[in-house]
């Protein structure tokens, strides 16, 4: 009766449909996609190797591929303050396999001085994973042991005060520039790609000061003179906070997993869900105890509102110090 009903017309295409269904062949288009993940997952690092947010990406990389059951490959994609990896990932398909892992800097500083291609909207905030309070790093010849004596140094005005930061405006910079301030101090600013070639350049004595976070001192043994943190830190007890020395200044880098705008809130969930359990891992905390670094978990939601709210204080303070674009 079937064979007789197809040879009508208008009963063709039914018919296949029929048929297709009857052999247990899928239809096109129909296909249902693999659970996420169902491949490995990249994760764009917005700077160089050798830096805080490369450190902190590879000490997350082990617990976070064990967490999501896939592998995670870390890529570098350094330059312009952070803004170059963040702009790649801004403009990634946003399928949950390209992911990057974000400091503060490019996405709360560099808008307020740069035009860029990416606003805050252009990110699914996913998960905080870091917040580390940024450091004062000497260079290995500098010509001062303490932050007292870089001031010191600095108000004679006999040679200049050179200091380093990994980019224009970015959180270690603002910091820094801060401090000079404060102490009535002028500096020489010396802009690096990263935080990695910024800390090879204090090894070689070719800058005399920098603000980081713990992790570079941890990693190259250069001297901390300082913390920018309401108090001394554990794994540096003998550095005093630059509260203590009369500038009563706070800062931290903050960084964590975001994805391009746009992505699925099933996926979304998913990469939050393996990020709480990645950073709540012995693997991470271990690692980041090495480095001087502090775990911090938040969730998409959270993380996104503190870094909106730092995007507007970074602007009043930029604008304050003439730096802002606006």
């Amino acid at each position: 009766m079937r064979g007789w009903l197809c040879r009508l017309p208008g009963h063709g295409l039914g018919c296949l449909l029929a048929a297709l269904l009857a052999a247990g062949t899928a239809i096109p288009g129909r296909a249902q996609e693999a659970p996420y993940p169902s491949r490995p997952v990249q994760l764009i690092v917005p700077y160089p190797p050798g830096g805080n947010t490369d450190l902190m990406a590879r000490a997350l990389q082990q617990a976070l591929t064990e967490a999501m059951g896939q592998g995670v490959v870390v890529v570098n994609r350094g330059g312009a303050s952070g803004t170059i990896g963040d702009a790649e990932l801004a403009r990634a398909r946003p399928d949950g396999y390209t992911l990057g892992l974000s400091p503060n800097t490019p996405l709360t500083a560099q808008p307020h001085l740069v035009p860029l291609s990416y606003t805050l909207d252009s990110f699914r905030f996913l998960c905080l994973v870091y917040d580390n309070p940024q450091v004062l790093i000497l260079g290995r010849d500098a010509p001062f042991r303490d932050l007292a004596g870089m001031v010191a140094f600095g108000r004679t005005g006999r040679e200049a005060l050179v200091f380093a930061s990994p980019g224009q405006g970015s959180t270690q910079h603002i910091l820094l520039a801060r401090l000079l301030r404060a102490a009535g101090v002028e500096g020489l600013h010396a802009p690096f790609t990263g935080a990695g070639p910024m800390a090879q350049a204090a090894l070689a004595g070719q800058v005399m000061a920098f603000v980081e976070s713990p992790s570079i001192p941890a990693s190259t043994g250069l001297p901390v003179v300082g913390v920018f943190g309401a108090r001394r830190l554990p794994g540096l007890p003998d550095a005093p906070t630059v509260t203590e020395a009369g500038f009563p200044i706070v800062g931290s880098s903050a960084g964590g997993l975001v994805a391009p705008a746009g992505l699925p809130d099933a996926i979304a969930a998913t990469v939050e869900g393996a990020c709480r359990k990645a950073v709540a891992s012995e693997s991470f905390r271990t690692a980041a105890a090495r480095l001087n670094s502090v775990p911090s978990f938040a969730t998409g939601a959270e993380f996104r509102a503190r870094f909106a709210e730092e995007s507007e204080t970074n602007r009043r303070v930029l604008r304050e110090m003439g730096m802002a674009r606006e």
